[in-house]
């Protein structure tokens, strides 16, 4: 996003203009947001302290509550400051790092929980050769894997970005410092980099999703075939919470794929993001939480360890 002329800031629109209305965000977004790091935050203590919680699905849960934390920090305290503020102007390198840091976070989280889904495959299809497959040396080389490819991904469109300019309009139709906003304002000849942003979007979510399918389509066949409903329901229960994750993630991201007229479709774009960058990371620790007992009783532990201090 390099710029030729005097431009040195962008505004961002926001959500509304109704002031009421923006308090309403305002406090739904804090509380979102406050839930979301502490909820996550809760798991990363958890999977760290806890002997218990020293398998590889464990291990990339803590890195997948790092990567929400993140992401949801990259976007929702600087829309926090501007309703509280009033003060929707963020700097050009701001609005850079901005971009920079959604993309990428919100890019790896899809690698991730495709790594996620082959972790599932291999303790349900091997479970045999599970420790053996699934070691720590291996699981660290998944987790680099999802960052440098995702990198690899997201820095061709990015770098090009640097190169636009912007003339007469910085006002952003968003919230945050997004791709497809910030293209429509741009002076530049944006056709390339339109098609490269798609062609990327396209690339993660396809190769993201097949790895998912395929694991779950061998994990189903497997499941299938034990002798006892038990066995069966224990199996569909170890992988309830990822599917759960995966059906929130991949969902949203449909509706972005969905064209919409011009006149919805940056309000549904907006929409999507306040799923993504708020509501989803809110969801997820509750959802692993709830539906995983090593997970709940190592939280009941932790809080009688507490309780067991504060009284000494």
């Amino acid at each position: 996003m390099r710029n030729h002329t005097s431009l040195t800031s962008f505004i961002l629109l926001g959500l509304t203009d109704d002031a009421e209305l923006q308090i309403l965000i305002f406090i739904f977004l804090l509380i979102t947001y406050m839930l979301s790091v502490t909820g996550n935050l809760t798991i990363i203590i958890l999977t760290l302290m806890d002997s218990h919680l020293k398998t590889a699905m464990y291990f990339f849960l803590q890195n997948f509550s790092f990567l929400e934390i993140s992401f949801t920090s990259a976007c929702i305290p600087r829309f926090l400051y501007s309703i509280s503020t009033h003060d929707r102007t963020i700097t050009y390198n701001a609005c850079a790092c901005q971009l920079f840091f959604t993309d990428l976070f919100g890019a790896t989280e899809f690698f991730l929980l495709a790594t996620m889904s082959y972790d599932r495959y291999v303790a349900i299809c091997k479970p045999l050769h599970y420790m053996t497959i699934m070691n720590h040396r291996v699981c660290k080389r998944l987790i680099s894997c999802c960052w440098i490819t995702t990198l690899l991904i997201i820095f061709p469109p990015l770098s090009l970005g640097l190169e636009l300019d912007f003339c007469d309009s910085n006002a952003i139709d968003h919230f945050v410092c997004d791709a497809n906003p910030m293209l429509k304002i741009s002076c530049s000849d944006t056709w390339f980099i339109e098609q490269m942003v798609i062609a990327c979007s396209v690339l993660i979510f396809i190769m993201t999703l097949v790895c998912v399918v395929l694991s779950y389509m061998y994990i189903i066949r497997t499941i299938l075939r034990f002798p006892s409903a038990q066995q069966r329901t224990k199996a569909f229960s170890t992988c309830s919470s990822h599917i759960i994750v995966v059906s929130i993630t991949y969902g949203s991201c449909i509706f972005v794929y969905i064209k919409p007229s011009a006149k919805d479709e940056t309000a549904i774009n907006k929409g999507v993001s306040i799923l993504t960058t708020s509501i989803s990371p809110m969801l997820n620790p509750f959802i692993y939480t709830l539906r995983n007992k090593q997970v709940k009783q190592a939280f009941n532990d932790l809080v009688k360890r507490i309780i067991l201090l504060s009284k000494n």
